[in-house]
């Protein structure tokens, strides 16, 4: 199955039926995680785990699930509680070993990361000599191989090859990774033309499983980079496809006085589209879902067996309206709800569309990137960004020329459907564009909406754990060293913060910058947790909840303080937050997340938390825990 038609069956399930035994929830999990979701593997196992609180297999897939989403400090905990409490089967201490293996990885210490390496190597060996599995016996070579330990490696190698050759015979096992394990025991054997046959027939037997083939590729570099051997062969085999992010021109509105987009060129570049998409071979796109070039995308996508992930800048009627069926007598509304139905994900990027700017279509385009860019990093593949682009600078911050230039800012090269190449018709009429262009962000200005502009910024929540339970006299206490302290750290922060405020023990900030937001925010969790607040006459237990999000905000003067300040939903989103999240701990938006990773905020990490109730009925949201990266060591 597609991660489509997963996606479609989870949200279709019948809850009662599944909440009958476990096992369709294991099976479930284990199918989405071949296809490379951890994220909704991991919900579907926390789900199940709320009646089955004890499931071995459930935990070991909650174990995995973190794992592969990069929460690997999480997985670790996870799979370590999971042995302690007797488990030391095959999966539970290999999936421990992993999360080890990927702890050295993303240390810079070399001596945490030597460390991280003997223990995987340990626990993978332990698994293997307890129960003869030949895939914890592959990893158990793998990892002796890094630490050095040439020979036991190749003994290991050798006696998995045994092993795998025996259940392909018998056709026993998973065919797919009893050839990846032989291609990785003839990696470790330096027999390269026997790891290519193998690695080719694995490659088409696990055709569409992206998270094992990802899984496999990791272990071929570490092996390939460890006898310093070129890996660009096997990538050949075991590489996942491209991820594409997508912006196009809408098809034009009936009085637009320059064309752009004219209903006669639809055929044609529908063509060009899946000409591009032929040619690029991605897997997975993300867009929007406008008529026009986002549908004609989207629909190219499906045609190539692709999966999609649609981002609508606001609520579903309100778009439609706008951007989608403005045509008389047109078909844009069917398929737009005929993607959606076939769509992997549809996200609402706000509740509400700004009527200040085109501030909301800036938003769904750097939520669209944020999203794309972690899903090709968490695959470990490439990500492409695509546009029909008629090559002029648009109609202002929000259109398909903002995009393309913020994916060059960032590095990326896109690929372009330039329109008036298209067609020769569109070619001569691009000229008069120069000339004779409406712009309607300019005219979109009410008299209620004057004063008032539109950004996209970072807002943060905090409120101070134990400050209810403070008598009277720590009052002035609490004011002059917590707030104080507070205050101190905020001033080396201050190029990044546009407004702030406090009512009693709780915080306000808002960021330009959501770099500088999720720095500051650790920084303050660190002040929070790490002062020994009894030497100024507090409670030791003094801490900080911190919640994060990112999103598009009207900015204007607040009539009564006169103070520049900032509102609209996204401000109570982020309020929304902060009730639920950990003391000490930072917790973010699924958006604040996907920001971070376009603008490229490489001190901290944004990691799944699953699907959390917020505060006061408000739904449910994906939650993430900021926290910091490895500190570099020596």
């Amino acid at each position: 199955m597609t991660l489509s038609q997963l996606m479609s069956i989870w949200r279709a399930r019948n809850v009662d039926e599944w909440l009958r035994s476990p096992g369709k929830y294991r099976s479930f999990a284990e199918k989405v995680l071949a296809q490379g979701e951890p994220l909704l593997a991991y919900d579907v196992v926390n789900d199940a785990l709320a009646k089955w609180p004890k499931d071995t297999r459930l935990r070991q897939l909650q174990g995995l699930a973190l794992a592969r989403s990069g929460a690997t400090e999480r997985a670790n905990a996870a799979l370590e509680k999971l042995r302690q409490a007797g488990q030391a089967d095959e999966e539970t201490l290999g999936m421990l070993a992993r999360t080890y293996k990927d702890l050295a990885s993303q240390t810079g210490s070399r001596a945490e990361r030597r460390k991280f390496l003997h223990r995987s190597a340990e626990i993978y060996l332990q698994a293997y000599e307890s129960t003869g599995g030949y895939w914890s016996g592959i990893n158990a070579a793998t990892m002796n191989l890094l630490t050095g330990r040439t020979k036991r490696a190749t003994e290991l190698a050798k006696r998995v090859r045994k092993q795998c050759h025996k259940s392909l015979s018998a056709g026993c096992g998973d065919e797919y990774w009893l050839l990846a394990a032989l291609g990785e025991a003839a990696l470790i054997l330096r027999d390269w033309t026997e790891a290519e046959k193998w690695y080719r027939r694995a490659a088409k037997r696990g055709a569409g499983r992206f998270g094992d083939l990802q899984s496999s590729r990791r272990n071929a570099h570490l092996i390939l980079r460890y006898w310093k051997a070129d890996t660009s062969k096997i990538d050949g085999y075991l590489s996942v496809p491209p991820v594409v992010v997508f912006s196009g021109h809408m098809i034009d509105e009936a009085h637009r006085v320059a064309p752009r987009f004219p209903v006669s060129v639809e055929p044609a570049v529908a063509r060009a589209l899946r000409d591009k998409i032929d040619r690029l071979g991605p897997c997975f796109g993300f867009a929007s879902a406008a008529c026009g070039s986002d549908i004609l995308f989207l629909e190219a996508m499906l045609d190539a067996g692709a999966e999609i992930h649609i981002v609508l800048p606001y609520n579903k009627e309100e778009f439609i309206r706008d951007s989608v069926d403005f045509l008389p007598n047109s078909n844009w509304r069917s398929r737009f709800e005929r993607l959606l139905r076939r769509a992997a994900q549809c996200l609402t990027a706000s509740t509400q569309k700004l009527k200040v700017g085109s501030v909301s279509y800036d938003f769904c385009n750097e939520l669209l990137f944020g999203l794309a860019r972690t899903y090709a990093r968490r695959l470990e593949t490439a990500l492409i960004p695509l546009a029909v682009w008629d090559g002029f600078s648009g109609d202002g911050p929000g259109g398909t020329a903002s995009a393309v230039k913020k994916w060059r800012a960032t590095g990326y090269k896109p690929e372009i459907v330039n329109l008036a190449t298209v067609s020769p018709t569109l070619n001569r009429l691009s000229r008069a564009r120069k000339t004779n262009r409406t712009n309607k962000s300019a005219s979109s200005q009410t008299k209620e909406s004057r004063g008032f502009t539109s950004r996209i910024v970072a807002v943060l929540f905090a409120d101070t754990v134990g400050f209810s339970r403070l008598t009277e006299d720590q009052i002035p206490r609490f004011i002059r060293h917590y707030l104080g302290a507070i205050a101190q750290l905020s001033r080396k922060f201050r190029e990044g913060i546009i407004a702030k405020n406090t009512w009693g023990d709780g915080l306000y900030f808002v960021f330009s910058d959501v770099g500088l937001a999720g720095k500051f925010a650790l920084d303050l969790a660190d002040l929070a947790t790490s002062t020994r607040w009894t030497e100024e006459g507090l409670p030791s237990e003094l801490s900080l909840r911190i919640a994060l999000h990112a999103g598009p905000v009207y900015e204007f003067r607040d009539p009564i303080t006169g103070d520049r300040t900032y509102g609209g939903s996204h401000v109570n989103r982020a309020a929304r937050i902060e009730p639920i999240t950990p003391s000490g701990q930072v917790y973010a938006s699924e958006a604040f997340a996907a920001l971070s990773a376009v603008r490229c905020a490489d001190s901290f990490v944004c990691e799944y938390v699953g699907q959390t109730p917020l505060a006061k009925g408000y739904g449910t949201f994906p939650a993430y825990h900021v926290r910091r990266r490895f500190r570099s060591g020596n």
